[in-house]
């Protein structure tokens, strides 16, 4: 159903307003990127990689296809070291090379440090397969080869389990060492490969790959396993790229952690049933927006009701929240990055605003709902890891200005428009994007036509600038592969979501279809925002609210963890039709002229961010007319335009409303 146009404001209605005051004085807004902006490189993302590989005796067995299984292995190591970035840091551990019987049998062929891809290739080239299966003690010595992130840092560890059967041993159980060492903290992931697997020796791979918060792959052939390996260690590469001031939230609203006065980024990690306690102190006139990213390890497994929840608490002694948003997977295929988020409006007008009680100390809370299932030692739950790993968590605090003293905004834009389904949107092959890992690291691109590769259980990340008035629209294609089977029986989901600079999610009015499902087949999901407008704040509908300011906006694009079972290349082509709809304006005002330049342009050179698209005070792409608070943070409209105000605001509304 289309949406209806709203009714419209008269000039009327605003006539006497006093003239505008205008200050060259950059808008708080979006983390935009800049002409010298580059993606962090590898190694500063304190990442690590090691391969556990079976070289027990079945692995000297025929693969099938007129070859043994270590050659099959050797070849499947080569080819992921080989798509590898360079300096990465990456080991070899082998278990059952040594004799013909022993359960301690396991050697660090290689040793974790910067990729060295002849040292790897030759390690694995001597292995002649001999004996016992060990995995579960063999698991206990990968994770003490994976050197700890430095202090303040936050990184990801992995391992890569390959085996051709289950463990021989029995002791330690490998689904109980998985759990373990995912108790122990975060950013550990197990990954677990069945090659030429079935029955008990599959049943108890995957158990480990949920336990250890990864997922498992099926390798029935080969070809199979060196493209599953492949797919393993790339996603170990391209994990979310966090970013913040490290910060232990408070147990309860007395321990609550402090968060500065001006926009800020910070980091913390959050368990299961676990809620977070922080505070800050706001003025009276400035729109605070905060925004809580969980980042579990994707395609790991969840529950559909697992989820994010945030709530704002206002000043005074009742400690009822006043504004909440509860984001949920919605699916148990495997994790992907959640985003919640809530704001405090300032009212005018006669408006008490959305959470608006004035100056003071208010309490954010971020809990992690759902308990993930049972934590039962046999790993029988799908979701048994996700009750217990504890996930990143990225925080998020921007203090808006509020708009320059006489100034009236121009009127609230709650529908799509030219951005609805049927859009006009940009043709042609394009040209090569490559995706961020999240919001920090996001790809700038604009209007245009953007390719790019998305591999199974990957969330990638892009950022195009919307000035005033402007509408981001787009739609993701994936493209038609080759299945494994050369059928289309199986299927798995593909996912976009859009979120404002403030890193709000922009929800759909149904008119736009953000998730789909796909079998190799051609897929499409489309998303989008309504046009800019600053009074947009003062609408009801959540898709229309957190679209208050110009700025980079974000679009994630995610292809489903049952991918892997699907597609016969390790990635899978994804193209990005982006446009951005309407004249960019100068500023927020009613009447504003038209900006010098469009910033959708894909050639132009962002400006205000800093070099990897962190949150901070003052920043984001603005027209060089730009509106400013200019006297102690708090400007107040002058009369002219209250009416206006005070019956936009009737009609605005929070997320969850106000508790007020």
């Amino acid at each position: 159903m289309r949406a209806r146009r709203g009714r419209g404001i008269s000039t009327a209605a605003v006539a006497g307003a006093c003239a505008v005051a205008l200050l060259s004085v950059p808008a708080t807004g979006a983390p935009a990127a800049s002409a010298s902006d580059d993606v962090a490189s590898v190694a500063d993302d304190n990442g690590a990689l090691v391969m556990l590989l079976d070289s027990s005796g079945s692995m000297a067995d025929a693969d099938g296809s007129g070859s043994t299984r270590i050659e099959s292995a050797r070849k499947a190591v080569g080819t992921v070291v080989d798509s590898l970035p360079d300096g990465y840091p990456t080991g070899l551990r082998l278990y059952g090379s040594q004799k013909q019987r022993g359960c301690t049998d396991t050697r660090l062929a290689q040793p974790v440090r910067p990729l060295d891809r002849a040292g790897i290739k030759d390690a694995v080239a001597k292995v002649r397969p001999k004996g016992d299966t060990p995995i579960g003690h063999s698991l206990r010595k990968a994770a003490d080869d994976l050197p700890a992130a430095p202090a303040g840092a936050t990184g990801r560890r992995t391992i890569v389990l390959i085996s051709d059967g289950e463990d021989n041993c029995g002791d330690p159980p490998p689904c109980q060492v998985a759990r373990e060492l995912g108790k122990k903290g975060v950013g550990l992931r197990i990954d677990a490969i069945g090659f030429k697997v079935r029955g008990k020796a599959r049943e108890q791979l995957e158990c480990v790959a949920r336990a250890g918060g990864g997922a498992y792959y099926d390798a029935p052939d080969a070809d199979a396993l060196a493209r599953q390996l492949q797919r393993a260690g790339r996603l170990s590469v391209d994990g979310y790229r966090l970013k913040g001031r490290k910060i232990r939230g408070g147990s309860d609203s007395g321990a609550a952690a402090a968060l500065g006065s001006a926009s800020g980024q910070y980091l913390d990690t959050i368990g299961p049933g676990e809620k977070r306690w922080y505070a800050v102190r706001m003025d009276g006139g400035r729109t605070a927006d905060f925004a809580a990213t969980a980042v579990p390890e994707p395609g790991s497994a969840v529950g559909r009701l697992d989820g994010l929840r945030t709530e704002l608490i206002p000043p005074g002694a009742s400690g009822i929240g006043c504004a909440s948003d509860t984001e949920h997977f919605g699916q148990e295929e495997g994790a992907v990055p959640l985003v919640s988020s809530v704001s405090r409006i300032p009212g005018s007008g006669g408006s008490s605003g959305q959470c608006d009680r004035g100056p003071g100390r208010y309490l954010l809370t971020v809990e992690r709902d759902g308990d993930g299932g049972a934590d039962g030692d046999d790993g029988g739950s799908a979701n048994s890891r996700a009750a217990s790993a504890r996930w990143p968590l990225e925080l998020t605090y921007t203090s808006e200005k509020p708009l320059t003293k006489g100034t009236t905004p121009a009127r609230s834009e709650p529908d799509l428009g030219a951005g609805g389904a049927d859009a006009t949107l940009p043709q042609g092959r394009g040209r090569k994007a490559d995706g961020g890992t999240g919001f920090n690291d996001a790809a700038r691109i604009g209007r245009g036509v953007w390719r790019d590769k998305v591999l199974p259980s990957q969330t990638l990340w892009y950022r195009v600038p919307v000035g005033w008035g402007q509408q981001l629209r787009y739609d993701v294609e994936f493209s038609n592969e080759p299945t494994v089977d050369g059928t289309s029986r199986r299927y798995s989901s593909i996912r976009t979501g859009t979120f404002t600079p403030y890193r709000q999610p922009v929800g759909g009015d149904g008119e736009l279809t953000g998730s789909a499902s796909y079998d190799g087949e051609p897929g499409k999901v489309s998303g989008g925002t309504v046009p800019v407008s600053w009074t947009n704040r003062f609408e009801s509908r959540t898709h229309v609210v957190p679209v208050h300011t110009d700025g980079d906006y974000y679009i994630a694009v995610t292809l489903g963890a049952d991918a892997a079972r699907i597609a016969e290349n390790p990635d899978i082509g994804v193209t990005l039709r982006v446009d951005v709809k309407g004249e960019a304006k100068a500023g927020p005002q009613h009447n504003a002229p038209a900006a010098d330049r469009d910033p959708a342009d894909p050639h132009a050179a962002g400006k205000g961010g800093g070099p990897d698209g962190a949150v901070r005070d003052g920043a984001g792409w603005s027209g060089p007319t730009v509106l400013a608070v200019v006297a102690g943070g708090v400007g107040l409209l002058l009369l002219a335009g209250l009416a206006w105000w005070s019956a936009a605001a009737r009609r605005r509304g929070g997320r969850d409303g106000d508790a007020g």
